[in-house]
């Protein structure tokens, strides 16, 4: 049973070493399809992710109930009052009972008529009056939502920036850096793909998500990248798989987190936290031990050709 297993072991490794350039079509193509899910989004919708009211502004009605509902019907009933409008319902819940509604609508937060409207719509649905709930009225103007977004693109490109002149100016070498910093884009841009194609609705929180997914992309490349790069013991596929057991390991753990955080958490914002964060862990796989892997390997396989010592 043990030479089996080890039959199988030794054949993997055979694989990851001999086709490593066949490997590398996976994350690529991987990347290219995200890329294309994101014009299409783009195309269709006019914006590349799907925000939620605290980017595009609109109002959040918070509603004290703990009777059953079906948030879907109330969602629908209430979203035929608003032709043209995005209406969201969510149940909030405290140790598994329903306690209250959150009810969030993409309208003028200025245009009380239409607030009223709104009020009593979920009123009429919920079939009680809403005057005489302790609800909470949250009101985002277009304008200060556009700014939330705007500015929040701005610190990831900073972030992303400094990660990189970072990594460029520690490793001082155009390919090894590149292919770290390509590794954390990929990341980014797959997890962003796969949110879309689930319908997630991102906030500012979800955006903030994003910058946590740069962070866990670099810790795993560059943890490659020092061990294939700086160390010189055994040979390249040997200091690979070494920093490959270090490197899953750390990931399957933060994996196993997440998800239970997602599993116990009652809050959605948390829950699009994890889950955003749980799509960069899973495409960092691809990213950091095939794609990092192969473009590692092909810059030393050219400085061999060339003369030049590794």
């Amino acid at each position: 049973m043990e030479g089996q297993k080890k039959t199988i072991s030794q054949s993997i490794y055979e694989f990851y070493d001999k086709k490593y350039k066949l490997l590398l079509i996976i994350p690529f193509l991987l990347l290219f399809l995200a890329i294309v899910q994101i014009a299409y989004q783009i195309n269709t919708t006019g914006d590349f992710i799907k925000k939620d009211v605290s980017l595009k502004g609109g109002v959040t009605i918070t509603v004290p109930y703990d009777k059953p509902f079906d948030s879907v019907m109330l969602q629908n009933e209430i979203s035929g009052q608003f032709p043209g409008h995005e209406v969201v319902v969510r149940t909030l819940k405290s140790t598994g009972t329903t306690i209250g509604l959150i009810i969030e609508a993409d309208i003028d937060g200025n245009n009380k008529a239409d607030i009223q409207k709104l009020l009593d719509s979920i009123g009429t649905s919920l079939k009680t009056d809403i005057s005489k709930t302790n609800y909470g009225l949250e009101i985002i103007g277009s304008t200060l939502g556009a700014s939330f977004f705007r500015e929040s693109l701005i610190a990831i490109g900073v972030a992303f920036a400094f990660m990189a002149l970072v990594v460029f100016l520690y490793f001082r070498t155009f390919i090894p850096s590149l292919a770290v910093v390509l590794a954390g884009f990929s990341d980014m841009v797959i997890a962003l793909a796969i949110v879309n194609l689930m319908g997630v609705r991102i906030g500012t929180a979800g955006i903030a998500a994003f910058l946590m997914v740069i962070g866990y992309s670099v810790d795993t490349d560059i943890l490659l990248t020092v061990r294939v790069l700086k160390r010189k013991e055994g040979t390249v596929m040997d200091r690979v798989m070494s920093s490959l057991k270090t490197g899953m390991t750390e990931t399957m753990t933060a994996m196993v987190a997440v998800i239970v955080a997602m599993i116990v958490t009652k809050s959605d914002i948390i829950f699009q936290i994890m889950l955003i964060l749980l799509m960069g862990l899973f495409a960092d796989i691809f990213n950091t031990w095939i794609q990092n892997v192969g473009i590692l390997r092909l810059y030393l396989e050219r400085k061999e050709k060339k003369g030049m010592r590794v």
